[in-house]
């Protein structure tokens, strides 16, 4: 009989540098790093979200938005593209190198080398940790998928695409253009 070993954070701290490593129950998934073009279209959201809720400039502020943070979460180590915490959720970010709270709301970008780990094992780990909205978001395919957690599972609200401009929960007071996102 062969028993599977759990992976430890041991075992995170082993992989190279040059991968995005992350424990979704139990296995170790290592990671390339992103292209530019997923880089471009986080870079780009990241910017367009922080000057709207983060720092208030362009929207309501009231929330924490980061960029690849590293989640442990119960066993689960998780690393999203961009994650997002209400201040009711998180009321100050402290300088740690993870955070051991559930974000509010996760945003994948999907990547060829990514994309199954992101919807079959991501997914399931972030309803399981409680977070409220998921966006995937594919380049390639140039559209935005926006979930909400029922009891249920993940509910989809809507799918956006090239030049939409959308008001996506959780952030739907900001209309938010979506063609800036694409490399032409």
């Amino acid at each position: 009989m062969n028993v599977k070993q759990t992976a430890t954070y041991e075992d995170l701290l082993k992989v190279p540098e040059d991968k995005v490593a992350e424990i979704v129950e139990g296995e170790l998934y290592a990671s390339p790093r992103p292209r530019t073009r997923h880089a471009h279209v986080g870079a780009l959201l990241t910017a367009e979200l922080v000057d709207a809720f983060h720092t208030g400039r362009r929207g309501p502020a009231g929330w924490w938005i980061l960029y690849e943070p590293e989640l442990h979460l119960g066993s689960d180590i998780l690393v999203p593209d961009l994650a997002g915490w209400r201040r009711e959720t998180l009321p100050m970010m402290h300088d740690v190198p993870a955070l051991d709270i559930a974000p509010d709301w996760a945003c994948e970008i999907l990547s060829p080398s990514t994309v199954d780990l992101d919807l079959h094992r991501k997914l399931p780990a972030y309803a399981r940790h409680q977070v409220s909205w998921l966006w995937l978001i594919d380049p390639g395919a140039k559209t935005l998928e926006v979930f909400r957690r029922e009891s249920d599972g993940w509910t989809r609200l809507g799918s956006h695409r090239e030049s939409d401009r959308v008001h996506a929960e959780p952030f739907d007071a900001v209309e938010i253009d979506l063609s800036p996102l694409w490399l032409k």
